[in-house]
């Protein structure tokens, strides 16, 4: 059973300060797993996070009031897929309890739709235990802020999270990751996802890590509105193929793993039906909008050359990261990944998951519907004299 009681969180999660990077998840079991910048290779200097981790002790709680399965905790909850994941939870009639940062305009979308909201911010430890109080489940759909270095959430604040997640008794961890993160060492939010991936298989927390490989909802921005707006679209010339996947599918297949026992302790990938290029979302988007875009190609070898510009000037170091992140997705690389098994573990009919063609249509029409509705409503209202 999970407890609510605080007594065994670790003493450097307790008590404000920095967490070290090298984690510890309780004080008579540590950790090797290290984050730290390399010595300078070639002409470059680049971030490495060096995986090593061992095996952890379970930590000793003490009993506390037992928490209904019901009762999850959403990380990252205003995200794209966090509120997504928090619309899901409430529809099936989990307790859902959001994690929010402290912030101007608060997150009252959230609590509209039934959900308790909670201010802690993970680059703060000392916010995160009594966010974890009576939940059973967390949900970690957070990432960094594109202004952020990319260690202070996605690495730093992330062992924060699982380390109190481990001491407060949390019986499941659902940690949403990067297909083929494993597979690209020199770019550091993939290191990192990696790294993450590891230190909860080794926490001794029964979890479900499940790695995205591109959502949908991010292509309405990138090219259907500028198309419709008649605005530049940016693509590159690498026959990079991604397979999109709706965020409503990835809640809902998350929701299922989660209920199903045979996907504890599970590492899968979540695709899309179909990998699509670049230029087949723009010709796709066109093609629906009945318009043409305007197109402006960034070729890869400009990616990599401002890629390695940055690295001279340590205030854009972060840039740089970024950007190594960009010049894998513009690379010959596919993200995408066989679903039949998954479809098969979780129970689910892959023809019930919504292709990129029924999602852009169904944003095309609308969204011009819309628009000569307003057209014809501006006409209405004229005065002529």
């Amino acid at each position: 059973m999970a407890s609510t009681g605080l007594a065994a969180l670790p003493s450097q999660l307790a008590s404000p300060g920095r967490l070290r990077r090298r984690a510890a998840l309780s004080s008579a079991s540590r950790s090797n797993l290290l984050l730290h910048r390399a010595t300078k290779v070639g002409s470059r200097c680049r971030l490495t996070v060096t995986c090593n981790a061992q095996a952890v002790a379970p930590t000793s709680i003490a009993q506390g009031t037992p928490v209904r399965p019901t009762s999850i905790l959403v990380v990252g909850a205003t995200g794209t897929l966090g509120r997504q994941v928090v619309r899901r939870a409430l529809d099936e009639g989990y307790d859902v309890r959001c994690l929010v940062r402290p912030r101007p305009a608060p997150a009252d979308f959230l609590r509209d739709w039934g959900a308790t909201v909670v201010n802690a911010d993970l680059s703060k430890p000392e916010t995160i235990p009594a966010t974890l109080v009576g939940i059973h489940t967390v949900i970690d759909c957070a990432t960094g802020r594109p202004e952020e270095p990319i260690r202070t959430v996605d690495w730093e604040g992330k062992v924060a999270l699982i380390q109190c997640a481990k001491a407060m008794g949390i019986q499941k961890y659902v940690f949403y990751s990067i297909h083929n993160c494993d597979k690209h060492p020199e770019v550091p939010l993939m290191e990192i996802k990696y790294c993450t991936e590891k230190f909860i298989q080794d926490s001794g927390l029964d979890y479900i890590i499940i790695r995205l490989c591109g959502f949908m909802q991010g292509l309405i921005g990138q090219y259907a509105v500028p198309i419709l707006e008649e605005k530049s679209v940016w693509g590159t010339d690498a026959p990079t193929r991604i397979a999109y996947m709706d965020t409503q599918d990835v809640a809902r297949l998350t929701f299922i793993a989660m209920r199903n026992e045979k996907a504890n302790k599970k590492l899968m990938t979540f695709a899309g039906p179909r990998a699509w290029t670049t230029q087949e979302v723009i010709t796709l988007c066109e093609r629906l909008a009945g318009q043409d875009a305007n197109v402006t190609t960034v070729p890869v070898a400009v990616l990599r050359f401002t890629r390695q510009l940055t690295r001279f000037f340590q205030w854009t170091n972060d840039v740089a990261d970024r950007l190594a992140f960009s010049e894998v997705l513009s690379s010959d690389t596919v993200f995408s990944a066989p679903m039949n098994e998954t479809y098969q573990l979780l129970g689910v009919d892959g023809n019930d998951i919504l292709s990129l063609e029924k999602y852009l249509q169904d944003y095309f029409t609308n969204i011009l519907k819309k628009l000569k509705d307003l057209k014809a409503q501006s006409k209405q209202t004229d005065i002529f004299f």
